[in-house]
């Protein structure tokens, strides 16, 4: 199989996506894109080596892939097998010459980081990497101290942004004030009304225990004067050292 057949059938089998030929006097042309916003994510051409100053005779199969850092951009363009993008030179749209000179494991991951940049905001949400949250709990609402004494799943507030797969460390509000629980999140989007004092909660995440904290641990004393945490009124990042020491 050539590297352009390995390229095709990498997106078909990962993104869904099959390639498009719009040009009748290009006929070697192939676009990939989006399909929510239609934006191209490659551009495969069948160029003449002459084209790109490239010894040899013939033509040459490249991809056109986009990045979101210029720093890699220019740094790619420095190694053998990678040129501006050709046809498509403005922004950080680079060349991979698919000859061989470049690995099929580096194509297919630049192909995914063109197709993250180029993706709406929808889908870069849906095809992120897992986070690590930080919730607060409100004693006054929830015993949220008791909440993992007879089960090891329960549902919870959804909060903004969190999805399937991601970790929440579970803050308990005075007088506890600390961090008591470490948790997977198993599903989102669960439907739920819930509204008083000000509360209103409109869905529900699932979430499964994965390990307790002393209570003594993680104390908010310890995440401001250790970690820089000046208050948990919200879901929030957790930082890297603060990451580290919860692992």
């Amino acid at each position: 199989m050539s590297r352009r057949e390995q390229v095709i059938a990498y997106i078909r089998e990962k993104y869904h996506c099959g390639i498009e030929y719009p040009w009748l006097r290009f006929p070697g042309y192939g676009i990939f894109r989006h399909q929510d916003n239609q934006k191209w994510f490659a551009l495969m051409m069948d160029v003449p080596r002459g084209k790109l100053d490239l010894p040899g005779d013939g033509a040459v199969d490249v991809l056109n892939v986009k990045l979101g850092d210029l720093m890699l951009r220019d740094f790619l363009l420095q190694r053998e097998g990678f040129l501006p993008g050709y046809h498509i030179s403005r922004g950080n749209w680079i060349s991979i010459l698919l000859d061989g000179t470049v690995s099929a494991e580096e194509v297919c991951a630049l192909i995914d980081t063109s197709y993250q940049v180029t993706a709406s905001a929808k889908t870069r949400k849906a095809i992120r990497a897992p986070k690590e949250w930080l919730i607060p709990s409100n004693p006054k609402y929830y015993d949220s101290i008791h909440a993992f004494d007879d089960t090891e799943e329960i549902n919870w507030k959804q909060g903004a942004g969190i999805k399937e797969g991601d970790t929440v460390y579970l803050y308990i509000g005075a007088p506890a004030s600390a961090i008591y629980y470490k948790c997977l999140v198993t599903k989102t989007g669960i439907p739920w009304h819930f509204e008083r004092d000000g509360l209103r909660i409109k869905s529900l995440m699932r979430i499964r225990l994965l390990k307790r904290y002393d209570p003594h641990q993680f104390t908010f004393s310890v995440l401001n004067q250790e970690y820089g945490i000046y208050a948990v009124r919200g879901p929030r990042g957790i930082p890297p050292k603060l990451s580290e020491a919860l692992r």
